[in-house]
């Protein structure tokens, strides 16, 4: 090889190496990343809503069915920031030895809330003589395992298994509860994400889909 191109196969090299793998978030997150979550979180303050806002879209009501209200793209360092935020008593030194202990996720959740049109209570249909052709009975706290999530990386769907729910009711003072939505968490190795964008569509069994797009460039 000609001497005077080896300074430039050593610069183009180079180049290459610090060119990073994905174009969206930074996984895994370095030491300094961690105790940058760590002490954002213990603020509790606006600074810190503010910051995680960002990682959120909230969605209006539709017409009938179900209202997907808000759907959130919470990235390592989202999830060490919100961690960090409902811990009393707690250290950046514990911070980085639970982080250590762990896989970085990313974590999508979709807040489902009932509506009127697609309420708590619902009708069923009977084969009883009474002549009443339906019955009322309450909505399962599970009625979100009915509803379709889609998540892609870019425009590649990717799957996982790794989807849970919690109801949520409203309570009275009398101690009764009402069924109000759920939260849907849906898990993915931090790694599952390798381009600048990903997507989330919702379809419930009743009611229309809803489809959001985040823009991972923009996310921590």
């Amino acid at each position: 090889m000609p001497s005077f191109a080896r300074p430039c196969l050593a610069l183009l090299t180079g180049a290459l190496l610090v060119v990073p793998s994905s174009f969206g978030f930074n996984t895994p997150l370095s030491e300094q990343a961690v105790r940058e979550a760590y002490f954002l979180g213990q603020r509790r303050d606006e600074s810190m809503y503010a910051f995680l806002n960002k990682y959120t879209k909230l969605l209006p009501p539709p017409k009938t069915g179900p209202h997907i209200s808000a759907v959130s793209f919470l990235t390592p360092f989202a999830l060490l920031v919100q961690y960090s935020s409902r811990q009393s008593d707690y250290s950046a030194q514990r911070a980085a030895l639970d982080h250590k202990g762990h896989d970085e996720v990313v974590e999508i959740q979709v807040d489902i809330q009932l509506t009127q049109s697609y309420g708590a209570m619902i009708a069923t249909p009977t084969h009883s003589r009474s002549g009443s052709p339906t019955a009322i009975q309450q909505r399962s706290p599970e009625f979100w395992r009915a509803f379709k999530y889609r998540i892609f990386d870019g425009d590649e769907e990717i799957t996982t298994e790794d989807i849970s729910g919690e109801p949520q009711y409203q309570c009275s003072e009398g101690g009764g509860c009402t069924l109000t939505g759920a939260i849907v968490y849906i898990q993915f190795p931090a790694t599952a994400f390798k381009s600048d964008s990903a997507g989330v569509e919702v379809t419930p069994r009743e009611g229309d889909a809803v489809s959001v797009d985040f823009d991972l460039s923009s996310l921590r």
